[in-house]
């Protein structure tokens, strides 16, 4: 009996074990594989130029990424992009969802308009945005502006505002799919919290300091890890928007480590850069989720 068993804090028979092992083959094969292939190839001079005289050159890729600008502003612009996001994203579809929980007719009409733009995918919004924000004729914003005596702003082509227009996108597309996450959270709170706290003479704004924002902490730590995490990795609308212009304003990490990386054939560098931003994510998320345990616990 003992020989068809699997002890592993208990016994477990061998089928199920060999059950995890296709999952467990496709899992290897498809991520702890390239993941450690990108770690050990991050410290090689593999290129287009060099593609079979590969040699080990130490910590040279990582030390080239903190020399050049072109890397730091790409950190820099990541960095800025997803704490701005994460903060205004969240900043809205609180009060968003708080407006959208009351009892009145026309409310799940704008639960859904609110919600819609997350239906579509960043590179439609992005194609979407770039003919609103278009200085030509056919640019909407900037006719609105032009009937109200502003003069046509460049919002894509002005470096110190290009990375803030396309933020204002990702604002516009997902503070309704984070309201909706909110306003679940919203309804599991018992109501009879609320009505002690008006017969103690408390106010709205009180209740909602007081009830409301401490018992949103599950659906604030999940919507703000999720945004930033997003906002760290964040590719598709800077491709469709700007593709990292004008003169690197919108690079990102990941826009650089594809363009650098695949782009251009420097595959070990790319590969430093991955791990580098693997840290980076892995870091900030780790800081974030001490961040909202420490004011849950509060």
């Amino acid at each position: 009996m003992g020989l068809t068993k699997w002890k592993m804090n208990g016994r477990l028979e061998p089928t199920y074990a060999l059950l995890l092992l296709p999952a467990l083959a496709i899992y290897g094969l498809f991520f702890i594989y390239p993941a450690l292939s990108t770690f050990v190839y991050s410290f090689t001079n593999w290129s287009d130029i060099n593609p079979h005289d590969v040699e080990f050159v130490g910590w040279k890729n990582y030390k080239a990424i903190f020399r050049e600008e072109i890397y730091m502003t790409g950190i820099r612009n990541t960095l800025v992009y997803a704490l701005i996001s994460t903060l205004l994203i969240n900043a809205l579809a609180i009060p968003l969802a708080v407006a959208l929980n009351r009892g009145f007719k026309t409310r799940a009409l704008l639960r859904s308009v609110f919600f819609l733009p997350a239906v579509f995918s960043p590179l439609i919004i992005g194609f979407l945005w770039s003919y609103l924000y278009s200085t030509s004729d056919f640019g909407l914003i900037n006719q609105g502006l032009a009937a109200i005596g502003i003069g046509k702003i460049n919002f894509l082509g002005d470096a110190n505002i290009a990375l803030y227009a396309v933020i204002f996108t990702q604002v516009w597309q997902w503070a309704g799919y984070n309201m909706v996450i909110y306003l679940a959270n919203l309804q599991s709170i018992n109501p009879e919290y609320y009505e002690a706290a008006q017969l103690d003479g408390a106010g709205p704004m009180q209740s909602f300091r007081s009830i409301t924002l401490p018992l949103l902490a599950p659906a604030i730590t999940f919507c703000t890890v999720t945004v930033m995490i997003s906002g760290l990795k964040v590719f598709d609308i800077i491709y469709s928007l700007t593709s990292g212009g004008p003169g690197h304003a919108t690079e990102t990490i990941v826009s650089l480590m594809v363009k650098k990386g695949l782009g251009e054939g420097f595959y070990a560098f790319g590969s430093a850069f991955g791990i580098l931003f693997v840290g980076i994510v892995g870091l900030i998320t780790y800081l974030q989720l001490r961040l909202v345990r420490l004011w849950g616990e509060r």
